[in-house]
Parts: C-alpha cells; structure tokens; sequence
C-alpha cells in the first residue's frame, strides 16, 4: 500500500541571524565581541542577523569554531530562510498573475499566438507570464504607466468599438521589437524629406518590387519603417513614435490591403515624424482620436499635398471629368498609381464610392 507524503512548509521566513542571536547571549557573548573574535566587520554581521546578508558556507565555519554550533547547522538554517522567502515571493507572484487574468483577451493574446510574438498556452497564468514576458514588464496593470502607452489609455472606449488600449500596446509593443531589429542611421531630416519623390514612384510597383528597398530608404534616413499585420481589436492603420532621440518608426498595418490606403498612411504617419514633437505617440484609428484634431489635419493635408500636389489636383477636378481614361492620365502626368487618385476622389466626394474601383489595387505582403 502506497502512502501519500504531505510535506507542511513553514510560511514564516525566520533568518539564521535570530537563532545566532539566542547563541551568543546564552555564551554571555556581545555582538562586537562576536565581531571580534570572527575578525570580521561589526557592520557586515549586523547584516547577517537581520537577514539582509546570507551566511556562507566560509561563514558557518567560522561560526562553528565560536559558537561550537556544527556548520550545516548554520547552512541548514540559512537555505531554510532562503526557501521560505522564495515560496513566499512565489505565492504572492501567482497570486499577482490571478489577479491580471482578465487583461489577457484584452491584449488579443490569441492575436499575439498567431504573430508568433507570445507561446500558445492553456493555463490562463502562464498566458500571464508570456504577455508581462513579451511587454517587459513585471505586472500587466504597468503597461498603463509606461510613457509610450500612456496616450492609448487617456482616450474613454465605448465598447461598442471593440477598441482596447491594451491590444494597441501590444501592436506597439510589435512595433518596438522590430524597429529594434533593423539598423538605421541617425535621423536625418533632410534624407527624409529627400525621398519622397522616389515613395511616390513607388506606387507604380508590387510590394514585391520596392518592400526592402524602401526599408532601406527610410532606415538610411533614421526611420524604422515596420509593417505588421492588423490586430483587431486596434482598428489602427498606422503610427509614428520614436525608440530614442536618434531612431524614429513608422508603422504600417495591412488591414484591409488597398494600396491607396497604405500609401496615404505612410504619408500620414511620415508628417507626423517630420512636423510634430518627439515625446509623442501617434496612431491612425477609424474609432479613436488618439492625437488632437489640428495635428491630424496637418498630418491629412501632408499626405494629400505630397501625393497629390495640391495645384494639379485642383486644375484636374476643375475639368470635372472623372472617367477612367481621366484618371490614368492624370496618374501618368504626376507619376503616381490610379488607383491614389481614386481613393482622393472617393474621399472629397467627387466619385461615389461605387465608381473606379477597379482602377485601385490590393496587396499581398511577403512578411
């Protein structure tokens, strides 16, 4: 017959440095002249009996040879405390993950799997530790205070919009250790500026045809250009911070895969790093306003002006002429794809939303 062993473990983490107390005064012995006798500093025993300090195997010798209390006596003691504190910080770590299990759909942890970012589990705590391991952080509820994510939080979500600050920090977070990844030059305002005439000739090619290339671009400038899969619950289409004072990013969703959209939130999100402040997040949102209504504006006519240029455009809808023949020879005249065109046509209202679709185009990203 087979017994079951309970073992009973003390949760009261009792240091060694007591039990020497209640040695020495039995010897009549004071602490200096413990001190003495050892040789050792009267500070770094001070640190022994208060448990700051652990005794070492060296240590429990000495103290054997004093006291004539045997050295896995003092050893012994010693681990016991060690344990008891590590059970102890154990618990209350598990007890912590409990309590942030209700985040883990919040941050679209199913999401994360699929990006490969966080390890599929089954155990709502160890779903836990791989976000705080993926977040950098020791608890979930800190994400809040971290500067970078601090915008996402200030903005009132009606649930109606499946939007959750959560999941946009780990779209961030995505952002962070890619732009990580890719070596970039120091920023350079002027090499950015400088290549926005080669991005607009870009958009007469497959993503297959200018993806590295305009990586290297923007990294040659100081711009980590990251693009990454849509999370859902972030209805986001892009977003502009900064990793440090030398290194900008650029993020680049492909929900939805109109190339109109890409290349108008690349613009976008390039003014952002070019026109506004360093310290700031911005992200591009169909539900959210993450960022003021004039900074938005700025960052709109910024996109539009430098795809489309502002003169061209008014003399092309001044003709009131917006037929498919009209529009691929104006596409051809500024050396653009169609397909922008369209997408500021549909956006002015000068199409309806029904018409030229089939002058825009979708893509597929070799992620």
């Amino acid at each position: 017959m087979m017994t079951k062993e309970n073992n009973i473990y003390s949760n009261l983490p009792i240091p060694p440095g007591e039990f020497l107390e209640e040695v020495i005064e039995d010897l009549g012995m004071s602490k200096d002249e413990l001190a003495r006798r050892m040789d050792r500093p009267a500070g770094k025993l001070t640190a022994i009996f208060s448990g700051d300090k652990a005794i070492t195997p060296d240590t429990a010798l000495q103290l054997e040879k004093v006291t004539s209390v045997p050295a896995h006596i003092w050893t012994g003691l010693e681990s016991e405390y060690r344990l008891t504190l590590a059970r102890l910080q154990e618990q209350k770590e598990s007890l912590q993950r409990k309590s942030e299990v209700s985040l883990i759909t919040k941050f679209d942890y199913s999401a994360l799997v699929k990006l490969e970012y966080v390890e599929s589990k089954t155990n709502s705590v160890d779903k836990v530790k791989e976000l705080q391991g993926f977040l950098g952080v020791t608890s979930l509820f800190n994400v809040a205070n971290i500067k970078r994510y601090q915008t996402l939080y200030r903005q009132k979500v009606s649930k109606n919009n499946s939007v959750y600050p959560e999941a946009l920090a780990s779209w961030i977070r995505i952002g962070e250790i890619e732009a990580q990844k890719i070596v970039t030059k120091t920023f350079d305002e002027k090499k950015l500026r400088s290549i926005i005439p080669t991005l607009r000739s870009m958009s007469l090619k497959a993503p297959e045809e200018f993806q590295q290339k305009m990586i290297k671009l923007f990294a040659n400038a100081g711009v980590a250009l990251v693009i990454v899969q849509h999370i859902p619950k972030t209805c986001a289409h892009g977003a502009a911070f900064w990793l440090n004072k030398d290194k900008a990013v650029i993020m680049i969703t492909i929900r939805g895969k109109w190339a109109d959209i890409f290349w108008f939130s690349l613009f976008h999100e390039l003014a952002h790093i070019l026109l506004h402040k360093k310290q700031d997040v911005f992200i591009e949102s169909d539900r959210v306003d993450y960022i003021s209504k004039n900074i938005e504006a700025e960052a709109d006519n910024f996109a539009s002006d430098n795809l489309i240029p502002l003169k061209e455009y008014k003399g092309f809808i001044e003709n009131d002429s917006f037929f498919n023949r009209d529009i691929i020879e104006f596409a051809s005249e500024i050396g653009i794809h169609p397909g922008i065109i369209v997408g500021r046509l549909h956006h002015d209202g000068k199409i309806p939303f029904s018409q030229a679709n089939g002058l825009r185009t979708q893509f597929t990203w070799d992620n």
